[in-house]
């Protein structure tokens, strides 16, 4: 998708619309003031001494407003402004192809899965009820526990947003063993929070004896943490123009929210993000390049459908890569199953059919292409990233 081009398209039309309004309202004070002048001039006759010669006056307005040439000065830039609007539309019909089901490739979807994937974005996103009435409709009954599941969180996050940490703390408490797996300083976090919030509502008192009943059992592991937070208690009512001013950022509350979900979702064994979404932006990411595609197979008359493997690269954003990426130096194509990375004795790596091409289908030996190194294929390992 050349978006670039209609970026340019667009700000061409946006430019000459600037000139029409510019134009017309230039034309608008002119005949402005010209009615104003005309009316002045009535205005200022003193009827008493002297008779109004209101024809001559109108006569002589609408010669001025002749002048001016209302329709001649205006029809130029909406013309062009027209001309422009025109041809944008007809480049938008064009480059956003509406009919999408060219890049369509015909996939039989495992429906159980697909229910799931859907009602999991469902809960996700809080929608309870409706992904309820999913799983109800489509008969998929062990969706609903997820459900449940995704609804403690929300009752959680909630809570969080308030600043009410005690949801938070007792899923911790119950998930604290799975928690330390995953390495999270979590709960020393929600304290943190908390211990702030006091220290600015409730004065340096009350934040001290939360500290020494909450913050004190971090103190072995997170000395330097600790260290800082009682630093602040010296500044307890102009904490804001303190060194300690970072801890009262508000986007520590929105950050501890995304990390709870993080960690949440890690427990369930779900991914951060909903799969449904992830796969939609990846798929409109990636549709313009399959749209072209499609069109050049069609006019050489090939089906790309068929294909096991896309004649060009279709590249995505880095935020779609979830695992490592081989890319073979020799023959330029990505690694898969069907060609995976081979660790060569000299610790060089191709993939599996350039080194098959290399040793003549495994009847030689050859040389490594970035070596002197001799190698076989039996002397080939192959890589998992």
């Amino acid at each position: 998708m050349e978006l670039s081009t209609v970026k340019d398209a667009f700000d061409r039309v946006t430019k000459k619309q600037k000139l029409s309004c510019s134009k017309s309202q230039e034309v608008i004070d002119q005949v402005g003031l010209e009615i104003e002048q005309t009316l002045t001039k009535i205005q200022s006759v003193d009827d008493t001494s002297f008779p109004i010669d209101l024809k001559s006056i109108l006569a002589e307005l609408k010669v001025k407003l002749n002048a001016i040439g209302l329709q001649s000065q205006l029809e130029g830039p909406q013309k062009e402004l027209n001309s422009n609007l025109s041809k944008y539309l007809k480049l938008l019909e064009k480059v956003f192809n509406p009919d999408i089901s060219k890049a369509y490739r015909n996939v039989d979807f495992d429906h159980h899965t697909l229910n799931q994937i859907i009602a999991s974005h469902l809960y996700r996103q809080g929608l309870f009820d409706l992904g309820d009435c999913l799983v109800n409709e489509a008969g998929e009954p062990e969706a609903s526990a997820l459900g449940s599941q995704f609804l403690e969180m929300y009752q959680i996050l909630e809570a969080v947003r308030i600043k009410n940490i005690e949801p938070a703390l007792k899923w911790i408490s119950a998930n604290r063993e799975a928690l330390k797996q995953n390495s999270t300083s979590l709960e020393l976090k929600l304290h943190r929070l908390q211990f702030v919030e006091i220290l600015q509502k409730k004065g340096r008192a009350d934040a001290l004896v939360y500290a020494r009943t909450h913050l004190a059992p971090f103190a072995s592991i997170h000395l330097d943490e600790i260290q800082k937070l009682m630093g602040s208690l010296l500044w307890a009512g102009k904490l804001e123009k303190s060194p300690y001013a970072e801890l009262l950022i508000p986007a520590h509350w929105d950050n501890m929210t995304e990390e709870l979900t993080r960690q949440f979702c890690s427990l369930l064994g779900q991914s951060y993000q909903s799969p449904l979404t992830v796969a939609i932006a990846a798929g409109v990411e990636g549709l313009p390049t399959l749209l072209k595609l499609a069109n050049v197979m069609a006019a050489k008359k090939q089906e790309w459908q068929a294909m096991k493997q896309l004649p060009v690269p279709l590249e995505l954003g880095k935020e779609f890569q979830f695992h490592s990426i081989f890319v073979c130096p020799v023959s330029r194509e990505q690694a898969s199953e069907e060609n995976p990375p081979m660790l060569m004795p000299c610790l060089h790596v191709l993939c599996k059919q350039s080194i098959m091409k290399l040793s003549k289908s495994s009847t030689r030996s050859f040389k490594c292409p970035y070596c002197p190194a001799d190698a076989s294929v039996a002397q080939c390992r192959q890589l998992y990233f």
